[in-house]
């Protein structure tokens, strides 16, 4: 997705810097962008079982398949709609930390705010 809307907006630019009307070329992008998703959509395949979800991490992680594994085992945890931090660690081995609830990085902005 990155790739493709860096793509737009260098050429985009051109068009723009050529005399374009800004507004016409939004317009032409929108039009593209909802073609291109449901092309998108066509040539998609949801990832159903775990196996599936694995094969896809290891891909993003440079076919590293314990990477792969790891983020198939959060999945499982946390289900389709949970969230998933990836963090630096300290340590040589890659671990899952399964939190539940909710988890807050920072403390309170203000001492005030404690009230027990």
């Amino acid at each position: 997705a990155t790739v493709l809307a860096q793509a737009i907006v260098r050429e985009g630019m051109k068009y723009v810097a050529a005399g374009m009307n800004p507004m016409d070329l939004k317009r032409g992008i929108d039009k593209a962008v909802t073609a291109l998703v449901a092309e998108l959509k066509k040539a998609s395949k949801a990832t159903t079982t775990s196996k599936e979800i694995a094969q896809v991490g290891s891909i993003s992680a440079n076919s590293d398949e314990t990477i792969g594994k790891i983020i198939a085992d959060a999945m499982d945890k946390v289900g389709k709609e949970g969230v998933i931090t990836v963090e630096d660690g300290k340590s040589l081995e890659s671990e899952l930390e399964v939190v539940e609830g909710m988890q807050f990085d920072r403390g309170y902005l203000s001492p005030y705010f404690i009230n027990n």
